[in-house]
């Protein structure tokens, strides 16, 4: 006779969840997988000990970091997974560390051993403060070894009156980083009569970049930005952005602290856009030519 009820039910893994079981994958950095209880999707940064635990921290595409428990509770492509810390992958890890650690932040080899020069009689002058600071982020390292020091001009209103006061000449060359450099500008204007300058101009090279402010040439995504957003006429530039990022804005200690959040985000030139890095890269080579 024909088995009216089927199979034996009991007889399965009826316990199996529609998924499948979970398996054991090592957490390698540039794994992608989602976190099943918050819908967090990213690639694997990093694993540490924090709290007595092992954390792991997942970048999403638009480059916010957040850690989770290591463990149970992620899917990979759709199965769910238990990350576990990784094993042979790790040795790989520590190799790539330690040569990105070989390397300054502009990207540079760094030379261990090698105390930082007196500085030389050649300047770079940026803008202003948070210029300043960036340079000094990201190429820090390799100013110190060339010797060269980076000063703040308060503006370019009155570039040639700078140029005149420091006085380039042979071995004392000036390079000049000008935010917002656009064909058409104040600021444009103001740089073109500077170059013609003399006796000073085979001494001096002034380059900028595009953008309203140095803040502004920070990679977007940094922020979890698809790109910087359009401020409005009539709006301080600064106090907008913070207005569309929620930040406080209403006074000068609210924008200091916003910008520090920016720079925060700043670990290497990678996070710079590429115009900005060309014309520091173009100065720092114009001031430290040998023989001039």
């Amino acid at each position: 006779m024909p088995d009216r009820y089927g199979s034996d039910v009991l007889s399965t893994d009826w316990r199996k969840p529609p998924r499948g079981r979970a398996t054991e994958v090592e957490a390698e950095t540039g794994l992608v997988v989602e976190d099943v209880e918050t819908g967090w999707c990213g690639a694997v940064v990093r694993v540490e000990k924090a709290g007595g635990m092992r954390v792991v921290h997942l970048e999403d595409r638009r480059g916010r970091t957040k850690g989770f428990p290591l463990g149970p509770g992620f899917l990979l492509d759709g199965a769910p997974v238990v990350l576990t810390p990784p094993t042979a992958a790790a040795r790989a890890q520590l190799a790539a560390a330690k040569e990105a650690s070989s390397r300054t932040a502009s990207g540079s080899r760094a030379v261990e051993g090698v105390r930082a020069k007196v500085a030389s009689g050649s300047r770079i002058f940026v803008e202003g403060r948070h210029d300043a600071e960036l340079v000094e982020k990201v190429w820090g390292e390799d100013l110190r070894i060339e010797g060269v020091v980076v000063e703040m001009l308060d503006g370019v209103d009155d570039l040639s009156a700078a140029i005149r006061d420091f006085s380039p000449g042979a071995g004392r060359r000036m390079g000049v980083l000008v935010d917002h450099l656009v064909p058409g500008t104040k600021e444009h204007r103001v740089v073109e009569e500077a170059r013609r300058l003399q006796p000073y101009a085979a001494h001096v090279r002034i380059l900028g970049h595009p953008y309203v402010d140095v803040w502004q040439s920070v990679r977007p995504e940094r922020l979890g930005l698809d790109a910087w957003p359009v401020i409005p006429r009539g709006t301080s530039w600064k106090h907008g952005i913070c207005a569309h990022l929620g930040w406080a804005h209403d006074s000068q200690a609210d924008i200091a602290r916003a910008w520090k959040q920016i720079l925060g985000t700043v670990r290497t030139y990678a996070d710079l856009e590429p115009t900005l890095l060309a014309s520091v890269e173009e100065l720092i080579d114009f001031v430290t030519e040998p023989g001039h």
